[in-house]
């Protein structure tokens, strides 16, 4: 696993408090601005706001790279993944679109 992944799964599991009633998952932002990944632990408890937590930018603008480091976060978290910014865009190795359609807030 790199050092990447390595992080940001460190990272998910200091924020990631198991509390009841609480919904949590990751995000992944594509910031074409400044050629970056962002990576983000969104914590939704019922009743109250949303609270973001970002995690880690990833300056290496490769899906390729970013493909392997996805796989290794997942090996090791069972956290929902969503996908900002990537819409029409397609992993190089599985070929899977990785975002079908624009969000809300896009």
């Amino acid at each position: 696993m790199n050092n990447d992944a390595k992080l940001i799964v460190q990272r998910a599991n200091e924020l990631f408090k198991r509390l009841p009633r609480t919904q949590y998952h990751l995000q992944c932002t594509d910031d074409i601005y400044d050629k970056q990944y962002n990576f983000f632990f969104i914590t939704i408890p019922k009743g109250k706001r949303t609270h973001s937590d970002p995690l880690h930018s990833i300056t290496i603008h490769d899906l390729g790279y970013l493909e392997e480091v996805i796989k290794n976060i997942q090996s090791q978290l069972q956290l929902t993944i969503e996908y900002t910014g990537f819409t029409g865009q397609v992993w190089p190795v599985s070929q899977k679109v990785i975002q079908r359609k624009r969000r809300w807030d896009e």
